[in-house]
């Protein structure tokens, strides 16, 4: 009866093939293999979890729900926003950084806001902190402050928050972006601290990840502002630029060489760069102390 049946398999497979379509062979289980007993054929789709960052879209919703909330202890000398004192030295001047922002949001499209200096010690990371708290002051609006300065980082520091996991885990593929995001004391704001310490930078910033990060959590903010490591040593803030819409300069007032600030200037687009900040200013100075188009703002970094 074997024999029949295989000369009739035969015969169809060859008449299938005279007429230019292909029959895959049937699977036909031992004689002592039973449907029931059969083992389960292994899937080739990859598991969501070993790929952190390629699951389904991120909603607000599921990151409230899974983005951890560490207590923090942010540095009362640098954080202007944290004590609702309305009062503080530097304070108003974020407020018109802050409406300036607005206004230039109204003439083209401006979310991924890039914050960098020359060199280090100017206060990038002083400027970036407090202008996401001086946005989340607006009643719905949220922030996303992203510690992108892999060398160096410092932001942490800064919110009192723990350093890691943070963006270079993301990058690695370790993480996905609900744990590397925390979220803070202050109502809508929220921080990606930098992670540990990667000796690859470039390489990491430069691997595709940061774009798919910035596209899975842009939708659920208002701003996301990033703040880098400093243009003239390393080229890091050069590929965190190729992702943002914007970018605000910080030079310390008496300190950064104007050449170096001009050298660093020229390192982004015109069409990208928005302003200038001068840090640092004399407190008495503040209404004088404009520098291009940006605001002067008073810190102790």
């Amino acid at each position: 009866m074997s024999r029949i049946h295989d000369a009739l398999k035969r015969a169809e497979q060859e008449r299938a093939s005279s007429m230019g379509t292909h029959v895959e062979p049937a699977f036909n289980p031992p004689p002592d293999v039973q449907p029931e007993n059969m083992p389960e054929m292994p899937s080739l789709q990859p598991s969501p979890a070993a790929m952190p960052g390629r699951g389904a879209a991120t909603t607000y919703e599921s990151l409230l729900a899974r983005c951890p909330q560490p207590d923090w202890s942010p540095d009362p000398r640098t954080m202007l926003f944290f004590h609702e004192d309305d009062n503080r030295i530097g304070a108003e001047e974020f407020r018109t950084l802050r409406s300036r922002l607005y206004q230039i949001r109204e003439k083209m499209q401006l979310k991924r806001l890039l914050v960098t200096s020359a060199l280090p010690k100017e206060g990038k990371s002083f400027v970036a902190a407090n202008l996401a708290q001086v946005m989340v002051r607006q009643h719905g609006r949220r922030a996303l402050v992203i510690d992108a300065d892999l060398r160096n980082p410092g932001m942490h520091r800064h919110f009192g928050a723990p350093p890691q996991p943070g963006l270079s885990e993301y990058l690695l593929g370790e993480c996905d972006e609900f744990a590397a995001l925390q979220r803070g004391p202050m109502e809508n704001l929220f921080f990606m601290p930098a992670g540990r310490l990667a000796g690859s930078a470039p390489e990491l910033l430069s691997n595709g990840r940061l774009k798919l990060l910035l596209q899975r959590v842009e939708p659920l903010f208002d701003w996301v502002i990033m703040d880098s490591s400093p243009v003239i040593p390393v080229s890091d803030a050069t590929l965190v630029a190729s992702c943002c819409d914007g970018i605000l300069m910080v030079v310390r007032s008496n300190a950064t060489p104007s050449d170096l600030a001009r050298r660093a200037r020229e390192e982004f687009p015109d069409k990208l760069l928005l302003g200038v900040v001068l840090n640092g200013a004399p407190s008495g100075k503040l209404s004088q102390s404009k520098y291009y188009y940006g605001e002067a703002v008073n810190s102790p970094t």
